[in-house]
């Protein structure tokens, strides 16, 4: 059994132990079979807006991921986070596999909503998710910038949360999944009795192509104390994969940004929010490089479409250099300009270290 206090001493003999425990390490407990992986990323970040730290250096995420097979109908997750000096858990769920058609889960995953907030922060070719600039927080009720990641996640539309999740594939063409969570994230109780509801469905156009659609309905506590539900729906396209030549990801989803609420009158107003990320991978063999990956991404998110001059646009050129599988260093350049015609830009070179 391992205790709570002790995973600070094994995240760090598994990153700093040499050669093979690099690897993966499965490992006998009890009565299943105990795999060890994880992730450390570094990260250097500017920013030009004025209360924002000139230059930061930080560490990102430093994951210890514990894979956890009791048999092929029941495996699990736990996944402490060290990142930003603070302990804070990611995944952890029990999960099912009644099917490849039918999974059950229970416990803390991520919500069932866009394609960009379910991809592996190990995968994805932008440094900051949501293009974070340090002392901005301007974007109506959301703060930040007004990209998508930022609409989704501060909405609490997509991210982790705690609650059960069914996902499976229908065939070789479709793909599901749906999320019923407490609506409070991660590492809390619940704050009302309401539930929170995202679901997600997946179509395969052809190879390397898929379309999807999502919704979801979201619990919140108003003002007076009360419960009320805000909802969004969005759809994505993905052609390609990530680290295969081209790969192109362009996601819309529309809703209400119930945390702007309480300072409208007539209701919740309604956001808009688009992008798009495009990379192209080259095999680059020699002096130990395996890869390297120019990318860039365009997003767009207005915060309330009854309002004038409130939208933004942020803008990321970047680059990713490939030692090996996942493992790699990446730089973004988030330029944002607002609706107010101010822009602000935030330089960011991150390294990522898969084991």
């Amino acid at each position: 059994m391992i205790r709570l206090r002790s995973i600070p001493l094994i995240a760090v003999l598994a990153a700093a132990a040499p050669g093979p425990i690099l690897a993966q390490e499965e490992i006998g407990a009890r009565y299943a079979q105990v795999e060890f992986g994880g992730r450390l990323h570094s990260q250097l970040a500017t920013s030009s807006a004025d209360g924002g730290k000139s230059t930061d250096f930080f560490t990102r995420r430093a994951r210890l991921t514990i894979d956890v097979r009791v048999s092929p109908l029941l495996d699990g997750r736990v996944q402490p986070d060290f990142g930003d000096g603070k302990l804070e858990l990611k995944d952890a769920y029990f999960r099912l596999n009644f099917d490849r058609g039918f999974r059950l889960s229970a416990g803390q995953f991520k919500r069932a909503f866009d394609i960009f907030e379910l991809d592996s922060s190990t995968d994805v070719v932008v440094v900051e998710r949501t293009g974070r600039i340090d002392g901005l927080g301007e974007c109506g009720g959301v703060g930040g910038v007004c990209s998508l990641s930022r609409f989704t996640e501060k909405l609490a539309y997509s991210d982790r949360d705690i609650g059960v999740k069914i996902d499976g594939s229908l065939g070789e063409r479709l793909g599901y999944q749906a999320t019923l969570t407490n609506g409070t994230g991660t590492g809390g109780a619940d704050e009302n009795s309401g539930k929170s509801l995202a679901a997600r469905l997946s179509v395969r156009l052809a190879d390397d192509m898929w379309l999807s659609g999502n919704v979801a309905r979201h619990d919140f506590v108003a003002a007076d104390g009360g419960t009320e539900t805000a909802t969004a729906l969005g759809g994505d396209l993905e052609i390609g994969r990530f680290r295969e030549g081209t790969h192109l990801q362009i996601g819309v989803v529309s809703g209400e940004n119930w945390r702007l609420g309480d300072s409208t009158p007539g209701g919740i107003p309604g956001f808009l929010t688009a992008q798009a990320i495009v990379s192209r991978y080259f095999v680059w063999q020699g002096n130990g490089w395996e890869g390297v990956e120019p990318m860039a991404r365009v997003s767009w998110g207005d915060p309330d479409r009854g309002a004038d001059e409130d939208a933004g646009l942020l803008l990321t050129p970047g680059v990713f250099l490939y030692v090996k599988g996942k493992n790699r260093i990446g730089a973004n350049l988030d330029v944002y300009r607002s609706g107010s015609g101010e822009t602000e830009f935030s330089f960011k070179l991150q390294t990522y270290l898969y084991y």
